[in-house]
């Protein structure tokens, strides 16, 4: 589930989940089709069924999940997980040369050579509040000029906003515990009443409450909050340390589990470390993704994913807290080095203080025909105007030797989160959108998919809206491989749904245009994307760059060790 939603729905909004209960979302709602099945699915289960009827038959693609970590052996994810054709595992060596020993099934960026991996990290903001603090100390402002005088203006702001975030943090944990005690007490008296633990939505219909006001009360409470999202108790522990992992973890100024790995993560020239430690302390969140993107679907247990002929590499690079930079930068290397022709990315950060060092990476990545899909952001916030890393705008005008003159990486697509609801409800409304830097919108609410343990569980978020898009995109460049990432990307967006009619705008009660809120004006549609990319014609393949070898002592020289502001 989104638990940073959910941390301040229970933290400021117990009332309204108490009187107001979420419908539930139909069945498998992400994969059906809004003509057919009248619900705002991707229709990627109708558009396979026309491609069999066609006679088509698809090429396997290979979609890097950059995420938490994924459970391979989940019964409805172990036949669709990549496997390193050249590696052979177990035996300590790096067969295939690439520089990490046994990946077998991907590869693990916040993992250390003693096995141990990290779970909790701190925010950006953070991380830079202290750096700059350092160099900051003591400063008299009036004698500083130039670059240093912007750069500490700079640090005025990190140090506004991260003091603003510990405040916040503060009272969010304080709401949020207090709220969450009369839910901990209703799980305590549904479980008392039908003598089980692990209790599901599903449960509360046999509660027997009779004359019991109360326990129907504490059945009700249940009710509003299986329905905004939270699918466990365990989850609800998760929420708790959630709450409290803001000031424990994120914001945390003494907090640096960095030693796990082993590494220095400002030294931007060290590509190689991590673990094969595939799915990490908590693979929640990737194996939700995962699953969304290509859950097994002839094997009839579980869910079906949208794509078929699909094999999953997972690329640990999310950690509980913001991801660094070096981190999403290799592991975009990683991917697209090993085959990857999709990679999703379902997060993000409102700081990137290494953002060239990223660029540097998609633009790898678009030059050797990769499409690259990221969540937009949970926010409710506009992308246009604020800052929601990483992006595809390169942070400088591309110079002459690194790259072709482009001013936005162009294998990219950045997706909203849709709901199942129709009207002027469509939008997720925890969603961030933008005219000019959202793409499309995306099945993003309650969407039912794998999670560890062989489980399947409820999530909402932009982070399923863009694995929702990348199956929808895999279906694409597996029956038509002709067409290059450009092409896919452009297929997706000019075969969207458009969407008449005003909606809410998130964040707000205003009432918009849908174009008003992405790029295309629309909603995903694999039926569509596949009459259209039936009438595509090929277009040339890119030459495969060669700028990352060429030019890495170039951008190793200009970036140094240390972030920029």
């Amino acid at each position: 589930m989104n638990f940073r939603k959910f941390v301040a729905l229970v933290a400021f909004c117990l009332p309204m989940i108490v009187v107001s209960a979420q419908t539930k979302a139909p069945e498998s709602w992400f994969t059906l089709d809004p003509t057919k099945d009248n619900v705002n699915g991707t229709g990627g289960d109708a558009a396979l069924q026309r491609l069999k009827e066609k006679g088509k038959k698809g090429e396997t693609v290979i979609v890097a999940v950059l995420d938490s970590g994924v459970e391979i052996d989940h019964e409805d994810l172990k036949d669709v997980i990549w496997t390193n054709p050249n590696e052979i595992p177990g035996n300590g060596i790096d067969d295939d040369n690439n520089g990490y020993v046994d990946d077998i099934h991907g590869w693990n960026f916040l993992g250390g050579k003693d096995g141990r991996s990290i779970n909790h990290e701190t925010l950006e903001i953070t991380r830079e509040y202290v750096r700059l603090t350092k160099k900051f100390k003591d400063t008299d402002p009036k004698m500083l000029n130039g670059d240093a005088k912007k750069e500490y203006a700079y640090y005025q702001k990190i140090k506004e906003d991260y003091e603003t975030a510990v405040d916040d943090a503060k009272r969010q944990m304080e709401g949020a515990m207090k709220n969450i005690k009369p839910i901990e007490d209703a799980f305590d008296a549904v479980e008392k009443a039908l003598g089980k633990t692990d209790i599901t939505a599903e449960d509360l219909d046999a509660v027997k409450t009779d004359d019991n006001e109360e326990l129907q009360g504490q059945v009700d409470i249940l009710k509003r909050v299986f329905g905004n999202g939270l699918s466990s108790r365990a989850d609800l522990d998760r929420v708790k340390d959630q709450v409290s992992g803001q000031l424990k973890y994120n914001l945390n100024q003494d907090y640096n589990p960095r030693d796990i790995v082993g590494d220095d993560p400002y030294d931007l020239s060290s590509r190689f470390y991590g673990s094969n430690d595939y799915e990490g302390p908590d693979a929640f969140h990737g194996t939700h993704v995962a699953g969304i993107i290509a859950a097994n679907r002839n094997n009839d247990v579980g869910i079906r994913g949208i794509a078929d002929n699909v094999k999953i590499m997972t690329v640990r690079c999310v950690p509980d807290g913001d991801e660094r930079d070096k981190d999403v930068a290799n592991a975009i290397y990683y991917a697209v080095d090993n085959g990857a022709s999709i990679i999703n990315m379902s997060f993000g950060k409102g700081y990137s203080p290494q953002k060239a060092y990223v660029d540097a990476a998609m633009k790898y990545a678009a030059d050797h025909d990769v499409l690259l899909v990221h969540a937009a952001g949970n926010s409710a916030e506009n992308n246009d105007k604020t800052g929601n890393f990483p992006n595809d705008n390169y942070e400088k005008p591309i110079k002459k030797g690194w790259f072709k003159k482009e001013k936005d990486v162009p294998t990219w697509l950045e997706i909203g989160a849709l709901n199942w609801r129709s009207g002027d409800k469509r939008v997720a409304g925890f969603s961030n959108y933008g005219k000019k830097n959202v793409d499309l919108f995306s099945p993003g609410v309650q969407l039912y998919s794998t999670v560890p343990d062989n489980g399947y569980g409820n999530a909402s978020g932009t982070s399923m809206a863009s694995p929702a898009a990348a199956g929808v995109a895999a279906i694409i460049r597996s029956y038509y491989p002709e067409l290059t990432a450009k092409q896919v990307k452009s297929v997706l967006e000019k075969s969207v749904v458009k969407q008449d009619g005003l909606v809410t705008k998130p964040g707000s009660t205003d009432k918009v245009k849908f174009s008003e809120l992405c790029v295309s004006g629309g909603t995903i549609s694999a039926t569509q994307a596949v009459e259209l990319a039936e009438k595509t014609k090929a277009a040339k393949k890119p030459k495969k760059s060669i700028w990352r070898e060429a030019g890495s002592g170039k951008l190793k020289k200009n970036l140094g060790k240390e972030p920029r502001a």
